[in-house]
C-alpha cells in the first residue's frame, strides 16, 4: 500500500475497499492506485478544494439545537463508495420489491384491509399508528400510488449482507447532497471518472418531474403538461437548501403554504400574471401542517382547503396523506410478512432483527438487555429518539427503560450491528470509519432508483449514528458497470 494507506487499519468489521490488510476489493484496484501516486499535501489540497465549492455554492443544512451556529455544511469525504454491478442489481431488486409491497399495504389499509383480515398484522398495530388517517379510508389516489419518493436505509452488516434498517416514506431528504457530491467529486478527481464506468446520477431531476407528472389527477385539465410545485415549509427549515435544489433540476416553481389559494376546490399559485391552476404538489411538509382546516389549525405552513382540493380530485400530493404509517419503525417489523402476502415472494433484502416492545415477551427481553440493544422511537428521525445501549449511561438506560414501560407501542429493539466500515479522509490520514446507504426510490410509470444514494459516514471515531443533525457525513456513492 501507499503511504496514504501505510497504517489503515481493517478492524474486525466488514471493510467496502479491503478484504485484508493491504487487500484491495477488485473494485476498489484503480482508486487505490490513484490514491498511491498522491504526493505530499495532494489529499488536504482536494479536501480544502471540496469544501470551498460547497460553501460557494450554499450546499448547506441547519442544526437546531447547537450553539455553534445552525447553517453549516455537511462533512464531505473524498473517498467514494464503489458498489460493482452484480452487488447493485441485487439492492435494485431487492427495494423495487419493498415499494412494491409497501404501495400494495397502503392502499389495502386504506381500502379492505385484507391483510388485518388475514391476522398478519394486528388491527391495533395499525388504528394506533401516529400517522394512520382514518379520514382517507377508501380514498382512491391517483394511479394507486402513495410512496411517490421513498428513501430505504441499508446497512452491511459482518458478511458483507445488505440489511434495510429504516423505510422514509413521509418527506425523505438527502437527495440533493448525492447530486452535489458527485459534481464536487468530478470536479476534485477528473481523471478517475475517466478511468471507471460510473454510472450516472444528474437525471434524477428529470425522472422526479416526469414521475410528478404521470400521478396527476384525473381531474386534471391539461394531463399532457400538468402543473407541477414544491411545496417547501420555507427558508428556515433544516432542508431548504435541498427543496430550492430539486425545484430548480425539476424547472418547477418552489412555494409556501401563502403562494397558494384553494377557489372551488381547485389549487392555484399566485403569480405576478394572475392565478395559475396547481395538478400536483411535491410536499415537503408533514401531513399534520398541511391543511389547517384538517389538521392542526396552528399550521401557518399549510394551505387551507388543500385536502378537500385532494379529496375532490382536482390536486395530487406527492407523497399521498397518511403514508407515514408505513414510516412507523413499529410497521417496518411487518414489511416481510407484506412482501409474502402481497407478492407471494420472499424478501430479496432482509430486515433487521426486531423486538416490539408492545409484545409481552418482546418487552420483557428489552427491558432486561437494553444495555446492548438499540432502541428507537417509532416516529422520531434524524437520530433523536435513541438509545445506543453500549455507549449509554444507567441513568440513559433507566430512562428509556421508563419510557418503554410507560408507553410499550412507542419503540422497537434491535441488536447492536457492527455497520461496515469504508476509509474516510479524517484530518488528512485516513481512518475507518461506519456508513450506511440511502437510496432513493421513485415510483410511478415505473420504478426507478437512482444508481448509488446517499451515503452516510459517522465521522466520530467508533460511533455508528450517521445522521447529519448527530454529526455524520456524506460521500460520493459510485455504481461501476466493470471492474
Amino acid at each position: 500500500m501507499g503511504q496514504l494507506f501505510s497504517n489503515y487499519e481493517v478492524g474486525d468489521f466488514y471493510d467496502e475497499m479491503f478484504s485484508a490488510p493491504g487487500e484491495a476489493r477488485p473494485h476498489y484496484q484503480m482508486l487505490l492506485e490513484r490514491f498511491n501516486e498522491m504526493g505530499d499535501g495532494e489529499l488536504q489540497r482536494k479536501q480544502d478544494l471540496a469544501t470551498g465549492t460547497f460553501l460557494n455554492q450554499g450546499v448547506t443544512f441547519t442544526v437546531y439545537s447547537d450553539n455553534q451556529g445552525t447553517e453549516r455544511i455537511m462533512p464531505f469525504d473524498l473517498i467514494p463508495r464503489i458498489i460493482p454491478r452484480d452487488e447493485w442489481e441485487h439492492v435494485e431488486r431487492g427495494l423495487v420489491q419493498r415499494i412494491q409491497a409497501l404501495n400494495m399495504f397502503l392502499h389495502d389499509i386504506y381500502h379492505d384491509q385484507r391483510i388485518i383480515k388475514e391476522g398478519l398484522i394486528p388491527e391495533d398495530v395499525v388504528k394506533s399508528a401516529k400517522h394512520f388517517r382514518p379520514e382517507f379510508m377508501g380514498f382512491d389516489v391517483p394511479k394507486d400510488v402513495y410512496i411517490h419518493i421513498c428513501g430505504s436505509d441499508l446497512i452491511r452488516d459482518r458478511d458483507g449482507n445488505y440489511l434495510v434498517l429504516e423505510d422514509n416514506g413521509r418527506c425523505p431528504s438527502g437527495v440533493s447532497y448525492v447530486l452535489e457530491n458527485r459534481q464536487v467529486m468530478k470536479r476534485v478527481f477528473p481523471k478517475i471518472f475517466g478511468k471507471h464506468k460510473v454510472r450516472p446520477v444528474d437525471h434524477y431531476g428529470q425522472e422526479l418531474v416526469n414521475m410528478l407528472r404521470y400521478v396527476a389527477p384525473a381531474n386534471c385539465p391539461t394531463p399532457d403538461a400538468p402543473t407541477a410545485v414544491l411545496l417547501t415549509p420555507g427558508i428556515f427549515n433544516s432542508a431548504y437548501f435541498e427543496h430550492s435544489f430539486l425545484a430548480r433540476s425539476m424547472g418547477i416553481e418552489i412555494v409556501v403554504g401563502q403562494d397558494l389559494v384553494v377557489k372551488d376546490d381547485v389549487v392555484y399559485m399566485k403569480t405576478t400574471k394572475g392565478l395559475k391552476r396547481v395538478d400536483v404538489i411535491y410536499r415537503r411538509i408533514d401531513d399534520d401542517f398541511i391543511d389547517p382546516t384538517v389538521f392542526r389549525k396552528d399550521s401557518m405552513l399549510g394551505v387551507p382547503g388543500l385536502v378537500n382540493a385532494y379529496r375532490q380530485g382536482n390536486v395530487n400530493l406527492a407523497n399521498a396523506i397518511g403514508t407515514g404509517v408505513a414510516d412507523d419503525k413499529v410497521m417496518y417489523y411487518f414489511v416481510p410478512r407484506m412482501i409474502k402476502f402481497y407478492l407471494a415472494e420472499e424478501p430479496i433484502l432482509p430486515n433487521v432483527d426486531t423486538f416490539l416492545t408492545m409484545f409481552d415477551e418482546d418487552r420483557k427481553y428489552v427491558l432486561e438487555n437494553i444495555a446492548n440493544l438499540v432502541v428507537k422511537s417509532a416516529n422520531e428521525s434524524g437520530g433523536y429518539g435513541m438509545l445506543i445501549g453500549p455507549h449509554a449511561t444507567k441513568e440513559e438506560h433507566e430512562k428509556f427503560r421508563q419510557a418503554i414501560i410507560k408507553d410499550p407501542r412507542n419503540y422497537v429493539a434491535q441488536p447492536v450491528i457492527s455497520l461496515s466500515r469504508s476509509p474516510s479522509c479524517c484530518d488528512g490520514l485516513i481512518e475507518g470509519r461506519h456508513i450506511d446507504l440511502r437510496p432513493y426510490i421513485l415510483s410511478g410509470e415505473k420504478i426507478t432508483i437512482i444508481p448509488g444514494g446517499l451515503t452516510r459516514v459517522a465521522m466520530r471515531k467508533g460511533s455508528l449514528v450517521v445522521n447529519s443533525s448527530q454529526g455524520g457525513g456524506s460521500k460520493d456513492t459510485w455504481v461501476v458497470d466493470d471492474e
